[in-house]
């Protein structure tokens, strides 16, 4: 039986090595807060949670860290998030990122219909006798969405400019969306109609009227899709995972599920100079110190 000297000994000797063990090991590593990925308000926020609270559960397993999905009521909380730099990861339209773009950057581009990269567009009923973009002075033009909307108004007001027609030289309408604007250009309640250039092709379009009577008159060059990106202070090392991960989507079950439910159809890569072709629209309609570089 050990004397109260050895207990005492050994005691002291079991304190060191667990003292050397816990530094071997290195301070604890406190846990890392959730990163914040914000979603712009294209869908309703009800919409938007089923849609994308599978990709954010899909990073937050593999990146081993939760990422919380946060949605915004209206665009202009949205943007204050944005403007705040609220959002780690944020997916916004072109024009936002370019607006953005000193503390945002581009990491990937989400594709849908299958494709990457789509032009914007002007139409046209085919029985209007417009054939040519000209014609559409002093005529009622409809835009899908605001004045924030890149491939339907902004590539379309860019398309007129090309064509020597400015503000002023025809009245301007918005509708809700850029399907309810093809809608009221077959109804004849515009004679013109702004929007992406497969707009014609979508079911919610074909399903409500007969498209065979709308043509496009004019479109631009395609410009790559939607974004997504991160705070430019975020470290390297974690955006890259990130991008790794929104890339590779398509390479597992799990990843494809959380694409289908954001009702993509791929994510592919993007840098900054991606965006070079929306800069020169946007510069064109708004001034060249309307975006950031």
């Amino acid at each position: 039986m050990p004397t109260p000297r050895h207990a005492a000994a050994i005691r002291y000797i079991g304190a060191a090595l667990l003292l050397a063990l816990v530094a071997a090991a290195g301070p604890a590593r406190a846990a890392e807060p959730p990163l914040i990925l914000g979603v712009f308000p294209r869908y309703k926020a009800t919409e938007t949670i089923t849609m994308f609270k599978p990709l954010a559960d899909y990073l937050g397993e593999r990146l081993g860290r939760p990422v919380s999905l946060i949605t915004s009521k209206d665009f202009d909380s949205f943007w204050q998030g944005v403007n705040e730099q609220r959002y780690d990861i944020v997916h916004y339209n072109q024009y936002h990122y370019i607006l953005s773009a000193r503390t945002y950057q581009v990491i990937a581009q989400q594709q849908e219909f299958g494709k990457k990269a789509v032009g914007g567009a002007l139409y046209v009923r085919k029985d209007s006798g417009i054939t040519e973009l000209a014609q559409l002075r002093g005529k009622t033009i409809i835009f899908g969405g605001g004045k924030d909307a890149m491939l339907s108004y902004i590539a379309p007001r860019f398309l007129l400019m090309q064509a020597g027609l400015k503000d002023g030289d025809f009245k301007t309408e918005f509708a809700v969306n850029p399907p309810n604007a093809l809608l009221a250009l077959f109804h004849k309640q515009a004679d013109a109609a702004g929007g992406g250039d497969i707009l014609i092709d979508l079911p919610v379009v074909r399903n409500a009227i007969n498209a065979q009577e709308l043509r496009i008159l004019s479109a631009t060059e395609p410009l790559l899709f939607l974004p997504w990106a991160v705070k430019r202070s975020m470290p390297p090392k974690l955006r890259d995972a990130i991008q790794s991960l929104m890339t590779g989507l398509e390479n597992d079950a799990a990843g494809k599920s959380a694409l289908n439910a954001a009702k993509a159809t791929g994510m592919g890569k993007a840098e900054d100079r991606d965006y070079n072709p929306h800069r020169k629209m946007t510069a064109a309609v708004f001034g060249q110190d309307k975006i950031a570089r």
